[in-house]
């Protein structure tokens, strides 16, 4: 009588871990397919990777320092102008 609880006991251990697999099983299904779904929602919403927006934002950044530097150069060379003109 006692190898028919223990069989048992066995018994419902296999199946719970069997149980327990299967979900496993189903979650990784689950979270690559939402995973797909968000990358084709991604995609066609043409949102920017990480690495496109830096590039720009470099590009942005050189751009705004070489502006500076002009206006500096300009206003630089407009006041010799003034001068020049003052001596004439």
């Amino acid at each position: 009588m006692s190898a028919s609880p223990n069989r048992f006991f066995d018994d419902m251990s296999r199946l719970f871990n069997d149980a327990a697999g299967a979900a496993r099983s189903l979650g990784r299904e689950a979270e690559a397919a939402i995973k797909t779904q968000v990358e084709r929602l991604l995609a066609n919403m043409d949102i920017v990777n990480r690495e496109e927006f830096e590039a720009v934002r470099d590009m942005a950044v050189a751009a705004r320092n070489a502006n500076d530097a002009l206006e500096r150069r300009i206003a630089e060379l407009e006041a010799k102008l003034a001068e020049t003109e003052k001596k004439s």
